[in-house]
């Protein structure tokens, strides 16, 4: 297979036609068949372009007003076959299917529907594009052959591509328009599941809970939570006397039919005392969710985005601003973010509100909000927003009630350094996998155990959370990370605890990683180094775990 893919057809339906014009011509120079639909056809054939209809190539007429049209074998075919599989290459043959080397597209405008003020939900669901997303996603998982464009910003990179190539774009190239693709994908069916979301009442939402492949759909809220420094001693107080205040009455706790308050201790700051700036009262789950939001953006000194659901992070992301650290961390696991919390160590801003208002999002927090980021917050009036402070004087225990009594342990804030990093392997780490790992660390602390995180320097890639053996973590991670075609190859991997088998870092290494991060520990330390180094893995030992029960 070769590395390079000429253009010598290409698909053009676009919604919004910035600079389709320009870009068209451009193909047009190199004499590479157009084949467009509608609306695009025709502001191409008015602009003079040379355009092959649809119905041409499929034989088929469109109808219902545009809504069939692209949904067509000798479409999608175009786009699946693979060009070196001989199988493939008589299927077209026999049936009249001629390949296409290049998708454009953008989808109809859903998300810029839904914020018009007035706008009915007949309205809405008639943006709901079908084709395009069709058509996109058939051509990125052929993205060996096949390119594909889903923004207008993109136009000019790709026709400097094409004039150095003699009309020909790289594997690379081909790749990363592929992920930017399922990206685009990815953000457009949250919108619209987040926007028919917000049109369920409670009764609607209960009957479809059985149903939903989201998981609960249940209002879940976001947590967020500050690192604390603590002082350890050797050993911990003969009595306590913790003095409550009630706050108010919560509509109900963990289930229905459990009642529930809210209490401060007198602390300043924290999520009992963060001051909510909009959307409907906070329930016990909110809380709950909340402060595990709160504890894991504070947790990072960078620019942080957290998204949290039912405690576990389903990813992490830092940035140079909000919206970048947003995305990254969305694109951990765009699914589980249906529902979620989002929290940030930094002011929440425009750009960042507009991006997870497209989310169906139970709750935000933040330390503090632009005017502008809660205009675009109250457009939902449902989504909780709360503006944290970290507590002045935060407690340094953590209790938990058991039967007759209660537990009572420091607050888990020990963290690290690059310093603290024990190379265990022959390989030496790179920096990058240093900083790789210390980001996954950081985010392994706050996940269930047995927890396992996959991370590259800016994101987390994959979380397997809570599973009763260490490789099913490490499996389930991976598998989260395949789903949203976020590559594993060259990432790391950080274990909660150590490794009681050499067999989780033999499954690790099936996936491409490139270093681990553990606590060591183990009797069997000696043979995970040995499957390390059998797989040119770098590994280190941090000395400490973080069990998260």
């Amino acid at each position: 297979m070769t590395e390079s893919r000429t253009i010598k057809r290409a698909l053009i339906s676009v919604s919004d036609k910035s600079g389709i014009v320009e870009f068209a011509n451009e193909l047009a120079s190199f004499d590479v068949e157009i084949i467009s639909t509608g609306g695009t056809a025709k502001k191409l054939r008015e602009e003079g372009i040379e355009v092959t209809n649809v119905s041409d190539v499929t034989e088929f007429p469109e109808m219902m007003d545009g809504r069939v049209k692209t949904l067509h074998p000798r479409i999608h075919g175009a786009f699946l076959a693979l060009r070196d599989k001989e199988s493939h290459i008589n299927a077209m043959k026999e049936h009249g299917i001629e390949p296409i080397d290049l998708v454009v597209i953008n989808l109809y405008p859903f998300e810029q529907t839904i914020e018009k003020a007035g706008v009915s939900l007949e309205e809405a669901v008639e943006q709901i594009d079908i084709g395009g997303p069709a058509m996109i996603r058939s051509a990125s998982k052929n993205w060996r052959d096949v390119a594909v464009v889903t923004d207008a910003a993109l136009y000019d990179d790709v026709i400097q591509e094409l004039r150095a190539n003699a009309c020909s774009l790289s594997l690379t190239t081909r790749k990363r328009l592929a992920a930017l693709a399922y990206t685009r994908t990815s953000y457009y069916d949250l919108a619209i599941s987040s926007y028919l979301a917000e049109q369920l009442t409670d009764s609607d939402l209960g009957y479809l809970e059985p149903l939903n492949p989201f998981g609960n759909l249940a209002f879940i809220e976001i947590e967020e939570d500050q690192e604390r420094e603590s002082k350890k001693e050797d050993t911990l107080q003969e009595s306590f006397g913790i003095d409550l205040a009630k706050v108010t009455d919560l509509r109900y706790g963990e289930n229905p039919h459990q009642k529930a308050a809210i209490y401060e201790s007198g602390e300043i700051g924290g999520i009992a005392n963060a001051e909510q700036l909009h959307g409907k009262e906070m329930s016990f789950n909110n809380y709950v969710d909340a402060e595990a939001a709160w504890r894991i953006a504070s947790d990072f000194d960078e620019l942080a985005v957290a998204i949290i659901k039912h405690t576990n992070p389903s990813g992490v992301g830092l940035g140079a601003n909000n919206l970048e650290a947003h995305q990254r961390a969305l694109a951990t696991d765009p699914v589980s973010a249906f529902g979620g919390i989002v929290a940030m160590n930094h002011p929440a801003d425009r750009e960042v509100a507009a991006a997870i208002n497209k989310v169906f999002t139970e709750v935000v927090i933040a330390p503090e909000f632009s005017d502008d980021a809660l205009e675009i917050f109250r457009k939902k009036k449902n989504l909780r927003v709360l503006k944290v402070n970290n507590a002045a004087e935060p407690n340094p225990f953590e209790y938990r009630q058991i039967s007759g009594g209660y537990l009572v342990q420091d607050q888990d804030h020990l963290g690290i350094s690059k310093d603290d990093l024990k190379v265990t392997s022959e390989r030496q780490p790179t920096e990058e996998e240093i900083q790789a790992m210390l980001l996954a660390w950081k985010v392994c602390k706050h996940v269930k155990s047995n927890a396992i995180v996959f991370a590259n320097d800016i994101q987390t890639v994959g979380v397997g959370a809570g599973q009763m053996n260490r490789v099913d973590s490490v499996r389930l991670a991976a598998m989260r990370a395949k789903k949203t075609e976020l590559t594993l190859d060259g990432t790391v991997l950080a274990s909660d605890a150590f490794f009681p088998f050499r067999d989780n870092v033999d499954e690790a290494a099936k996936f491409g990683i490139s270093a681990i991060i553990q606590p060591g520990g183990s009797m069997r330390d000696d043979e995970s180094i040995e499957a390390a180094n059998e797989h040119g893995i770098s590994m280190v030992f941090t000395g400490y775990r973080h069990f998260k029960h």
